[in-house]
């Protein structure tokens, strides 16, 4: 990855293909490091050998010395290398619950192993399988995660979050949408809370097949730390992280790389962690030195940090096998969609001209059909999906505005359900999730009912399979075997 820094990492550090970015990502900073020869100041490595070489040029004496010198040097520095490989054990990933225990995964929970190994000692499958290289989980002291789980019913001043990190993120089962949703999937559903998403991926990747107890075989090293959950004060999230940063720097793999090839999940947003002075919400974590070069996924990302990468708000489906996610499709593919439009949001009164509000009012004049809401105003939509389900199933496309950032876990709900988002900022989509959402937007008169209606139905029906084709993508699937490569999207036809 590049820093935004001038200063290159210490060594060559071997990384995925997933922290690579185009070379052409940032053309204007590559080349003014290139002029820089790859360092800050001094005009870089191609100056000091000039340098070197004036030197010793006229002095075979000094040449000589310079030679026996260089050699020394290099037969200490191999030694070394063979000394500190042999003697510093492997260290051990986390394993831990959303609910404080530990997480014990049966064999059930990995790929068959064969008795066919690299020569890395990696079962040829599954390094066959893991194209981008193999994740290490640092085992943090208990008080970054587990400890901080453990008293979940004081992590917020708002009241207990206990039920919201219940089943390794996922919440309490969502046994309210019996009758909305097919019997079949009903397992697959849960009162997911929007800001689970530090949980989810920590027990997703210590039972993924790619990750690894040997810092030495991995590419990508993950930090799985509750960044975002201690939040008492303005003090509180800092004190933390700092406390967890001093911990990582201690680290071999973070003193080779200086964070580099580390990466870090953050279940709330970008915003959320720049606080700039004493004063005002959350904290300073991503301004902290340490954090610099480390990749950060994030349910919103700053569009201009290039380490911020926006991943999908979890939503309330995580199916349990491909074919739960094909059923899903097949099932919102064929209903049939009696609204043109819906919106679901809470009209922020305190904001004047709040424009959740303008769409509650639009919605509430439009004629009969055109139209349906959800007034989520105070706690009504919290974690609910039954009253917003059944709104979104029974449109053709949801309005989404910003929310309270620019960005809002409505619209993943909504594409979930098979209805078409209409986006007005392009900080709210096209700016955030390049992993996950098509790169190109279509641009639509003001006048929302008109131009939602002037589509045509056979337009209309192609969107909509683009959607649902997208949902695999936007789901976050339960630990044990997950989605796998490929799956099939159903052809049905509204």
């Amino acid at each position: 990855m590049l820093p935004w820094s001038d200063s290159p990492p210490p060594d060559p550090v071997k990384k995925p293909s997933l922290f690579s970015p185009a070379k052409d990502n940032h053309p204007e900073f590559l080349q003014q490091l290139y002029q820089r020869g790859g360092g800050g100041g001094g005009g870089g490595p191609s100056a000091a050998f000039h340098g070197i070489h004036a030197c010793v040029s006229g002095r075979p004496r000094i040449l000589l010395v310079f030679v026996i010198l260089s050699l020394q040097l290099l037969l200490i520095l191999f030694a070394r290398s063979i000394s500190v490989s042999s003697l510093v054990p492997p260290l051990r990933s986390g394993r831990i619950g959303a609910d404080g225990a530990p997480l014990n995964f049966s064999a059930s929970d990995f790929a068959p192993l064969s008795s066919s190994v690299a020569a890395d000692g990696i079962p040829l499958e599954i390094a066959a399988t893991c194209e981008y290289g193999r994740v290490y989980v640092y085992d943090l002291p208990p008080v970054f995660n587990k400890g901080l789980l453990d008293n979940c019913g004081e992590l917020s001043p708002l009241g207990s979050r206990c039920d919201a990190l219940s089943n390794g993120g996922f919440g309490q089962p969502s046994i309210d949408l019996a009758g909305f949703v097919p019997d079949a999937l009903l397992r697959s559903w849960y009162a997911t809370d929007q800001f689970a998403a530090e949980i989810i991926y920590h027990r997703r990747l210590v039972s993924n097949r790619c990750s690894t107890d040997d810092p030495s075989a991995a590419s990508a090293f993950y930090i799985p730390s509750t960044a975002a959950w201690p939040w008492g004060n303005t003090s509180g999230p800092d004190r933390h992280s700092q406390m967890m940063l001093r911990w990582i720097r201690g680290q071999a793999p973070w003193r080779r790389s200086r964070g580099w090839d580390h990466f870090i999940v953050l279940g709330r947003i970008s915003w959320d962690f720049r606080r700039s002075g004493e004063d005002g919400w959350g904290g300073s974590f991503l301004y902290m030195p340490e954090m610099e070069n480390v990749t950060r996924l994030l349910i919103e990302r700053n569009p201009w940090d290039y380490f911020d990468v926006g991943v999908p708000y979890p939503t309330g489906f995580h199916p349990m096998t491909p074919a739960d996610v094909t059923a899903w499709q097949a099932f919102v593919l064929s209903r049939r969609r009696e609204t043109l439009f819906s919106f679901a949001g809470g009209n922020r009164s305190r904001i004047k001209g709040d424009f959740r509000g303008v769409l509650l009012e639009h919605c509430a004049r439009a004629p009969a059909g055109m139209c349906r809401s959800v007034d989520c105003s105070g706690w009504r939509c919290s974690n609910r999906t039954a009253e917003t389900l059944n709104l979104f199933l029974g449109s053709v496309f949801c309005l989404q505005p910003r929310g309270d950032s620019f960005t809002r876990r409505s619209t993943f709900d909504c594409m979930v359900a098979g209805a078409i988002p209409v986006f007005f900022w392009r900080r709210s989509a096209y700016m955030q999730y390049e992993w996950f959402l098509p790169p190109t937007a279509t641009s639509t008169p003001v006048d929302i009912g008109s131009a939602l209606a002037g589509l045509g139905e056979e337009r209309v029906r192609k969107m909509r399979q683009r959607v649902v084709e997208l949902l695999p993508r936007l789901v976050y699937a339960q630990p044990g075997g997950g989605l796998g490569p490929a799956w099939t999207t159903p052809s049905t036809s509204p």
